[in-house]
């Protein structure tokens, strides 16, 4: 069964832990960046270890009038407090204020406790659903700190991220095009565009959390106990701090499978609302001439509203999640509190080391709460990297690791006994040979789904037999590189694909060195020089989206001059005059002879003005050739097929 982009299967722990792993190795190219961004957080930890510490000197030595003392000061703030012995209250005062002011500058760093702290931090202004908060993780510089070390982290953060989310992005985008050109058949292209533009940046915060969060974490539990440790002889308040580690574990566990469906559930819900953008745009003309604007509007409505409701009800599992932490912390607040006040009562702290134990406590209890909430953090996330992974890891094209590039094609292409059929087994092509020669213009006729459009895209290799080879020059294409084989062959496709830009780059899609003589000359080889110079600015004329700006007949004469300009040694067309005027159609079929002079052209076409001068006609039925030969050849077959298929367009014709 063909592989979808959808893969609804429930995701366990373990799959989860497998989609963070993998995401990690896309670490690899800026490795060196992230040890930057490392040593930067280490260094962040260091400085709110210094803000409690002019907070008691203020409460005990200013407000309660005690002494100095510089053994109740750690080492670190130790020469600053032996400065200050038998200084006045004033002095004291400022003193402190002038540390202060340094920690603002150097860290963004004020007062006592983490509401004090500043920090680095920028997010673009965003919707409340996942789409527009994810265009946040995509552009997302943080430092802990604030001051000269905050701005100078959160710069690096910065384009560290939008390189690390433009490097996982193009790989995906570059995975796209691997695939078969069949893969979108039955998929929608908005579903494609939101995972490389929104599901990517789940990559950020993983990286991040994984990386930096079980660092930075223990290392600042184990500076505030060392801390307290060195100073009291006591760390019995990080002891107890860091109990909220498995109390909030514990707490968010059972909500962790449940935001991880849900974030699945919200991101296919904005995939759907960015697909029917996506359709009703590139349909637009179909909506506003059959009045379907309503209908449009209404579907639009329902899967928008639908992705806010599905986001709505993921913050409000996560809403639930930190009352679950809140409320496991609550023991531990009012417990430390009294163990607190009981020692100042007692007279073993001063109301300064009171401020200072609460402090730190809320210090250790952050770092526990970040570290002991990471699973569930990092679970809408996983949905976001499943995603992605689900697209990469779609079967695609790509060279055997035995293969060879293919020469150029000199004489002759062979198709011997190919045989082709659709994932659900239905036969589409059986026994099919054929055999054609530079020089040469092929005709492939029958009616719709005779398997015309199977035999031609054999030729690209966009589709593989499932028995028989396809032959150039005697060498099979199955065991050459697919650029190489591609290179050589020119397809112009029914439906016809223009970009938005000037008439000269859409022409250069297929060869972007070639010359303006090499452009103008294809141009009039396909009848379409005549109408470009008629264009406001000719050749430089911007088309605007999907050539909007020209007619159906214009777009398809556009299509053959850029397959003209490759000069690939085989020419394809797919109904290459279905909208031309019977004279343009006769001017093309003659440019078309000319062309082949030096290339196989092979032309799948209904109309008989368009095939009758083919040097051979192989007429399909049923995915087989059942008759092959010049047009006058095959007219003379009474109850020939060929004969049937002529007679029923004259008759159609009169």
């Amino acid at each position: 069964m063909r592989e979808t982009f959808e893969q609804r299967q429930e995701l366990s722990n373990r799959d989860t832990l497998r989609l963070f792993r993998r995401a990690i190795g896309y670490v690899a190219p800026y490795r060196g960046r992230f040890a930057v961004k490392a040593a930067l957080t280490i260094v962040s930890l260091f400085p709110p270890l210094l803000l409690p510490w002019p907070i008691k000197m203020q409460i005990d030595h200013v407000i309660e009038g005690r002494p100095v003392d510089p053994a109740g000061y750690p080492f670190f703030f130790r020469p600053v407090a032996e400065a200050l012995v038998g200084a006045s209250a004033s002095e004291i005062i400022v003193v402190t204020l002038l540390f202060q002011l340094l920690l603002v500058v150097a860290f963004g760093m004020l007062g006592s406790t983490g509401t004090e702290r500043d920090q680095a931090d920028a997010r673009l202004s965003s919707g409340r659903d996942t789409a527009t908060t994810t265009e946040n993780d995509a552009n997302y510089g943080h430092s802990r700190a604030s001051g000269i070390l905050g701005l100078f982290e959160f710069r690096w953060t910065l384009r560290l991220t939008q390189d690390l989310n433009h490097h996982y992005r193009s790989r995906l985008f570059e995975r796209i095009h691997s695939l078969p050109i069949t893969a979108f058949d039955d998929e929608r292209i908005g579903d494609a565009i939101y995972r490389v533009m929104y599901d990517t940046p789940a990559i950020t915060q993983v990286v991040y959390r994984l990386l930096l969060i079980p660092l930075y974490s223990p290392l600042g539990i184990a500076l505030v106990a060392w801390t307290l440790h060195s100073t009291y002889q006591s760390t019995a308040v990080g002891w107890v701090a860091l109990a909220f580690l498995p109390l909030a574990l514990v707490a968010t566990l059972p909500f962790a499978a449940r935001i991880r469906r849900q974030g699945e559930e919200s991101r296919m819900a904005g995939a759907t609302t960015a697909s029917t953008i996506e359709e009703s745009v590139s349909n637009v003309l179909a909506v506003q001439s059959l009045g379907a604007g309503e209908r449009e509007r209404e579907r639009f409505d329902r899967h928008s509203g639908g992705s806010f409701d599905e986001f709505r009800r993921y913050i409000k599992l996560w809403i639930f999640a930190t009352f679950a932490v809140i409320a496991v912390g609550i023991p531990l607040i009012v417990g430390i509190t009294r163990y607190g006040v009981s020692l100042v009562v007692q007279g073993v702290f001063t109301p300064g080391d009171f401020a200072l134990m609460v402090a730190y406590f809320i210090q250790v209890t952050t770092y526990a709460a970040i570290l002991g909430t990471l699973w569930i953090r990092l679970q809408g996330n996983a949905a976001g990297l499943h995603r992605v992974f689900v697209l990469m890891d779609l079967p695609g094209e790509r060279d055997e690791p035995d293969a060879t590039p293919l020469p150029p094609l000199q004489r002759e292409l062979r198709i011997e006994g190919v045989d082709f059929g659709y994932e659900d087994g239905t036969p589409a092509l059986q026994g099919v040979d054929v055999r054609a020669r530079i020089g040469e213009v092929v005709a492939l006729a029958g009616a719709a789904g005779a398997g015309k459009t199977s035999l031609a895209y054999l030729i690209p290799r966009f589709l593989r037999p499932d028995a028989g080879r396809v032959l150039f020059d005697g060498a099979d294409i199955a065991d050459a590189t697919i650029d190489s084989v591609r290179s050589q062959v020119a397809f112009v496709f029914q439906e016809t694909q223009l970009f938005d830009a000037s008439v000269e780059q859409n022409i250069r899609v297929g060869k972007p060195d070639a010359s303006d003589t090499e452009v103008r000359r294809a141009a009039r080889t396909a009848g379409a020089d005549d109408f470009i110079r008629a264009l406001p600015e000719g050749y430089r004329t911007q088309l605007g989206r999907a050539g909007g700006k020209l007619s159906v007949g214009q777009k398809q004469r556009l299509a053959i001059a850029r397959a003209l300009v490759r000069e690939a040694p085989i020419l394809i067309l797919d109904e290459p005059t279905s909208a031309l005027d019977p004279e343009t159609e006769r001017r093309l079929v003659e440019s078309l002879r000319e062309a082949a002079h030096t290339r196989l052209v092979v032309v799948i076409a209904h109309r008989l003005s368009t095939i009758r001068g083919a040097d051979e006609i192989l007429f399909l039925e049923h995915g087989r050739i059942i008759e092959r030969g010049r047009h006058a050849e095959l007219m003379e077959r009474p109850d020939g097929a060929y004969r049937h298929f002529v007679e029923l367009q004259t008759r159609g014709a009169a």
